[in-house]
């Protein structure tokens, strides 16, 4: 395959080295710089260096776009114009799942197919072997072959700007996690309980992590009032050991919003009566959230 990369900063070049390793040819690179740096990086990777898409792109079964994700738009927008219809556009950058979804109506106009690709991990890390999520047209295509190449690669049904979704959303968990769990091993440590904390949480890897999640969202909405308690508890615990809150303020609103959309609901003449389902406590709490949301955008509008 012959490959054009436009942007060769840490992820085109992993990826340029994985696919020339792979037997690939990294046929040009497009990059704003220009220095003796970058010049010499082209030629390792036995590349003509552009400073802008031109027809050059024409020679490329696949275009991958691994510029900063604020510019993916725009250089999909000059570069699709001059591809082939039988190539593939590739999109690895982080750009918004509404961008994504513009860049590949321009794909569409051209008979392009568009691959959104998500690196859903650190490549510092992982280098080429970090796993990748496609969506769009071309995502069948993308994971074929960057699967080829070493990558663990899955696509998914869905359009563009999906496979960056999901990873936004795994962000949420992930990071979420991350945050909790440095929160309250500092707290564990200073009380000197982080060893037994160990034990006490031993339960939690006996079960699958999507069914512990599901199990929260059921039970969530019947004990939120007795848990925002509980959380209350645990943050005046921090105080006390001289820690100060972080992430557990969050956790408290979160608590305290469910807790008064279930009063809310009980002055409505009767008692939250949802189906022990999770889509239907999610939809409920969705409802909640987007209330809440709308009400900070009005505060925001009446405080500027």
């Amino acid at each position: 395959m012959k490959i054009a990369l436009l942007g060769c900063g840490e992820v085109g070049h992993c990826y340029a080295a994985a696919w020339r390793k792979a037997g690939h040819t990294i046929h040009a690179i497009c990059e704003l710089r220009q220095d003796a740096d970058m010049q010499a990086r082209a030629q390792n990777h036995g590349a003509a260096l552009y400073a802008a898409p031109g027809p050059w792109l024409a020679e490329a079964d696949i275009v991958v776009s691994a510029v900063y994700g604020h510019a993916a738009k725009a250089i999909a927008e000059r570069a699709l114009p001059y591809l082939r219809a039988d190539a593939l556009y590739a999109d690895f950058t982080t750009a918004s799942a509404a961008d994504m979804r513009a860049a590949a109506a321009v794909a569409a106009e051209k008979g392009v197919p568009f691959a959104d690709v998500a690196i859903m991990g650190a490549i510092a890390l992982l280098a080429e072997r970090t796993p990748l999520l496609c969506a769009g047209t071309g995502a069948q295509a993308a994971a074929a072959f960057t699967g080829g190449c070493g990558a663990p690669a899955q696509a998914i049904a869905g359009q563009a700007g999906d496979a960056v979704r999901l990873k936004l959303l795994r962000s949420i968990m992930t990071k979420g996690m991350e945050s909790l769990t440095v929160e309250c091993l500092v707290a564990a440590e200073s009380l000197g309980l982080r060893d037994a904390l160990y034990e006490v949480l031993a339960d939690i890897d006996r079960m699958p992590l999507t069914r512990f999640m599901d199990s929260f969202v059921r039970s969530h909405v019947l004990h939120a009032p007795r848990r925002l308690a509980e959380v209350r508890e645990a943050r005046e615990q921090l105080a006390q050991a001289g820690l100060q809150p972080l992430v557990l303020d969050g956790v408290e609103r979160l608590f305290a919003r469910t807790a008064r959309g279930i009063e809310a609901a009980r002055h409505g003449g009767a008692p939250l009566d949802l189906p022990d389902t999770v889509p239907a406590r999610l939809a409920w709490l969705a409802t909640l959230a987007a209330q809440d949301g709308a009400a900070e955008a009005d505060r925001a509008k009446v405080a500027s």
